[in-house]
């Protein structure tokens, strides 16, 4: 039965965190009248609050798909774009119909392609139809995403813990050893949180955690390549899992320079958009981990980096999201279907603190995520959202 989409809304959705993402202390100033703060680390903006994108779609016989992206900073602009632009190129088209939602991911891209918006706002803002329409499909099929990607899709995805939100050295590894009491064995922490420096961090955190313990760390995009190459060779003597964002996204050279000097492997990707900024690196950066982004890639593109990225004999670790939980059970859902990924990330402090946001069977404990049951995504917005959501 052809049920075409017949309307497409777009919200905010915003609420206070129980804590950052990296402490209290990983800010330096105090905001401003919008309520941002320019992280130090890597001279980028944030809000002291959450706050991501939701996009409603609605087809002729009263089917609603779900879809989430980025609302950090300047959500006007998502929302500008779909409601002026995306949301009239997708009424009328149906998600079940010939190309699936690859097919009107595709069509949308194109309206602006010839013009460079190849990222940034307008594909966030693509992302987030991409995503409703995916779980559009799904419910459309009688299925879930997962199984509509494949026949046989993971119900369980290994996690690891993203973050140690404490203000001393000592805190964050007794943080770290609570959740290795809860069955993860693998982590990564961020270079603003290190104060001692990384190197004192990550020595410190192994010898607590132990030999067999994987640890990585978030460089942040904030170095050239020979400050990013001293960092992780001074840090390779204590067993680096991995090195992530080791320079500026632009320097694809720098990028170059240190994969190839380092043992060490290093990871890329969370700021991607397409598999376009993956094959712009292929052949020239001898990278080993990608980590799209959900909300930044939709469920078409992530695929397509995954898939990608299984030819090139490259692991795929998806970044974990931000938003309330709506593209991160997409982000699951799409992983369940890719050989490629051997994890996905967990932002426990974000995790916790939205598990009212949404309707859901999903959760991350004993080391692995479970996917949500149910038709599509198996997420909706819960009441409690639903009071949030302002109209763009």
């Amino acid at each position: 039965m052809v049920d075409p989409v017949a309307s497409v809304e777009v919200f905010t959705l915003t609420r206070q965190p129980d804590q950052p993402y990296l402490g209290s202390d990983e800010f330096d100033a105090p905001p401003n009248a919008q309520g941002y703060i320019v992280r130090s680390a890597n001279r980028t903006v944030y809000p002291t609050f959450q706050r991501s994108v939701l996009v409603r779609c609605t087809t002729q016989q009263g089917i609603v798909g779900w879809g989430e992206t980025y609302g950090i900073v300047a959500p006007g602009a998502v929302g500008a774009i779909i409601n002026d632009l995306l949301a009239d190129f997708t009424i009328g088209r149906d998600p079940s119909g010939s190309g699936g939602p690859s097919a009107i991911y595709d069509d949308l891209y194109d309206l602006m392609r010839v013009r460079g918006y190849s990222g940034g706002f307008y594909v966030d803002a693509l992302a987030a139809i991409d995503i409703a329409l995916w779980d559009l499909a799904g419910k459309q099929a009688g299925c879930s995403v997962a199984e509509l990607l494949s026949e046989t899709p993971r119900s369980e995805i290994p996690a690891y813990v993203s973050g140690l939100p404490r203000t001393t050295l000592q805190e964050r590894g007794e943080l770290a050893a609570e959740w290795q009491g809860k069955g993860f064995d693998a982590f990564k922490f961020a270079l603003p949180a290190a104060d001692q420096g990384v190197a004192k961090e990550l020595e410190y955190l192994r010898e607590l955690l132990g030999p067999d313990t994987r640890i990585a760390c978030d460089l942040q995009w904030n170095h050239t390549a020979e400050q990013a190459i001293e960092l992780i060779r001074a840090m390779e003597p204590y067993g680096l899992w991995f090195a992530e964002a080791p320079v500026l996204t632009e320097d694809i050279d720098g990028l170059a320079a240190v994969a190839k000097a380092i043992d060490t492997p290093v990871a890329v990707g969370e700021e991607w958009r397409t598999d376009h900024d993956l094959r712009q690196r292929l052949g020239r950066c001898p990278i080993a981990i990608v980590q799209p982004e959900m909300g930044h890639t939709g469920i078409t593109n992530f695929l397509r980096l995954g898939r990608l990225a299984a030819e090139h004999d490259l692991v795929m670790l998806p970044h974990a999201t931000i938003g309330a939980g709506i593209f991160l059970a997409a982000s699951l859902h799409a992983t369940a279907a890719l050989d490629a990924v051997a994890g996905h990330e967990f932002q426990h402090t974000v995790f916790l603190s939205n598990r009212e946001m949404i309707d859901s069977d999903m959760a991350c404990d004993h080391g692995y995520y479970r996917l949500p049951t149910g038709l599509g995504l198996g997420v909706t917005p819960s009441k409690a959202a639903l009071d949030l959501l302002r109209r763009l």
